[in-house]
């Protein structure tokens, strides 16, 4: 009864992973990375839970033990991977040093005139986020913007704490220690201002 119980849960997750983002305005985008994987790992553990493929042969109970064990992991994988979405989401379509354009989905906030959002500075080094051109997709629109980087401890704090204002997400991954309440101190804000009429 729990196996499949849990079988029809993890099936339900996983489809999730998929499904909430169909209620973003523009073209949807496929989950990738940890995201993607906890989507597919939930629905193919869920199968194999629901199908009972596990108990069809006494050999195979190592696997039912490990799939039991994975269970948790790949939940939290599909939970976050869902809840993450729930709230707005936009894209910002960043070009890499080498030519190469990466859609980076990412939470964002209104502050003094302009949309902002914040990263880890690894991740805008890599995709070449300082002072430069890129797409923002908001609301089932596209626009150039210029991505100009903010690093002081300030303006990164106000911009973490009106995210945390705006995403209930954010503010249930804070309770539950997921999330630190203040930004790490390789966070960086983006203030993301329309490009000038050419």
């Amino acid at each position: 009864m729990l196996p499949r119980f849990l079988g029809w849960l993890l099936l339900l997750v996983g489809a999730a992973v998929f499904a909430i983002r169909l209620q973003h305005a523009g073209p949807y985008a496929l989950p990738g990375g940890g995201n993607l994987f906890g989507g597919v790992a939930a629905l193919l553990l869920g199968a194999l839970l629901v199908g009972r493929w596990l108990d069809r042969d006494r050999s195979a109970a190592p696997l039912r033990w490990l799939a039991f064990a994975t269970i948790p992991v790949v939940l939290y994988l599909a939970l976050y991977a869902t809840m993450a979405e729930i709230e707005e989401v936009v894209v910002l379509e960043a070009t890499d040093p080498a030519g190469g354009t990466t859609g980076l989905r990412l939470w964002i906030v209104d502050a003094d005139g302009a949309a902002w959002v914040t990263m880890r500075r690894s991740k805008a080094d890599a995709n070449d986020l300082r002072e430069t051109r890129a797409r923002l997709f908001r609301n089932g629109e596209s626009r150039c913007v210029i991505a100009t980087r903010f690093e002081d401890p300030g303006t990164v704090n106000r911009i973490h704490q009106l995210r945390h204002e705006k995403y209930a997400v954010q503010r249930f991954a804070t309770v539950l220690g997921l999330f630190s309440e203040s930004p790490g101190a390789d966070t960086v804000a983006l203030r993301l201002d329309p490009c000038p009429p050419s």
